[in-house]
């Protein structure tokens, strides 16, 4: 199915399955509003899935990577080798986000949508190069229009066909040495805003580090002038390759019903250009954090997102979001599990 195809199934949440576990949410064995956002997470829930009473057993986390032509301009702290380094050590369990999907019960899926170097097959390991890196930004486009579209696809593909084998939640994560830079760019053509606003140390760049950082956004823009309204001629001008494919992956995620749960600066960034593409998918997205990258929270704002949990992490791979799951999980059983009044025998009668 199409990008546009996909696009036009999107539906706006469900509203008798949110007023069935409202309903329900007010009746359990407690004061109404007594476990605050537990109670709204699950309602947003049964909206997205058009169920009172949600299930979310299958979850995946998506880590896509890819490696950026901007670490040319001494954007980061890390060489471009990284990249291919940390997915090999996610496909071997050692990474933050296989420790806090192993903990949860979640299946790590890694996919190389663009880095530099090859990697060893593996079956948590898809394939799906577009090209190996992109272009520097701060010179030039990121990528062709054609491969924009056709990274953006490549992500909707791929989460289709975990629905398909039943996935019920999706969490988004990325690997990209440099890839701040890129999200920092989006973030500021999309919240119209300086760089010096978006730009944060990432992986822990010195002053000097930074301000090429904020020289190269700030190129980009200028060189680029990508159009705000554009979500494909973001990502062709000032995006990456892993960036494109968490943007198809959220949108397909939202066509067939099933929430999002996005993790820090770059996670936000694709969730930004895919709200662009499409209004609608705002109301499926569930903000697992708020990162300690500098311009996070302007992010969270414009795409109006209250995140779930603010715990200072920057790490990135998707390890807030995996985190998530555990609450995202928890809201749904108190909905499905936890007794009424009437079922536990309880008097609803007040003494005042």
């Amino acid at each position: 199915m199409s990008i546009e195809q996909l696009i036009k199934k999107i539906e706006p949440l469900d509203e008798k399955a949110m007023n069935l576990a409202r309903r329900r949410q007010n009746q359990l064995t407690k004061p109404q509003g007594s476990l605050g956002r537990l109670e709204s997470l699950s309602i947003q829930i049964a909206g997205i899935t058009a169920n009172a009473s949600p299930q979310l057993d299958k979850k995946l986390a998506l880590v896509m990577a890819g490696d950026h032509g901007v670490v040319e301009e001494g954007v980061s702290a890390y060489p471009q080798d990284v990249t291919a380094q940390m997915v090999a050590n996610i496909i071997q369990g050692g990474a933050a986000v296989s420790v806090l999907a192993k903990q949860c019960g979640a299946r790590v899926l890694v996919v190389d949508m663009g880095i530099k170097l090859d990697i060893k097959p593996d079956n948590n390991l898809l394939i799906k190069k577009i090209a190996s890196g992109t272009g520097n930004i701060a010179h030039g486009p990121a990528m062709t229009r054609e491969q924009a579209v056709e990274a953006i696809q490549t992500g909707a593909e791929i989460v289709s066909q975990e629905i398909e084998n039943g996935m019920d939640v999706l969490a988004t994560g990325e690997m990209g040495i440099g890839n701040t830079t890129p999200s920092a760019a989006i973030a500021a053509v999309l919240t119209n805003t300086i760089p010096e606003y978006v730009a944060g140390r990432g992986t822990g760049i010195s002053d000097i580090g930074l301000q090429k950082k904020i020289n190269a956004i700030r190129n980009a823009v200028i060189i680029n002038n990508p159009d705000p309204k554009d979500g494909i001629d973001i990502l062709s001008k000032i995006g990456g390759f892993e960036i494109a494919g968490l943007a198809g992956a959220i949108i397909a995620t939202a066509a067939y019903r099933k929430p999002i749960i996005i993790d820090g600066f770059i996670s936000t960034a694709a969730a930004m250009v895919a709200v662009t593409m499409a209004p609608q998918i705002r109301e499926y997205i569930i903000a697992s954090h708020k990162s300690a990258e500098t311009g996070h929270e302007a992010m969270l704002d414009w795409l109006r997102l209250d995140p779930i949990f603010d715990l200072g992490m920057r790490l990135g791979e998707g390890s807030g979001a995996v985190l998530a799951f555990s609450v995202v999980e928890a809201a749904c059983k108190i909905l499905n599990e936890m007794a009424t009044f009437e079922e536990a025998g309880v008097s609803t009668k007040s003494m005042v």
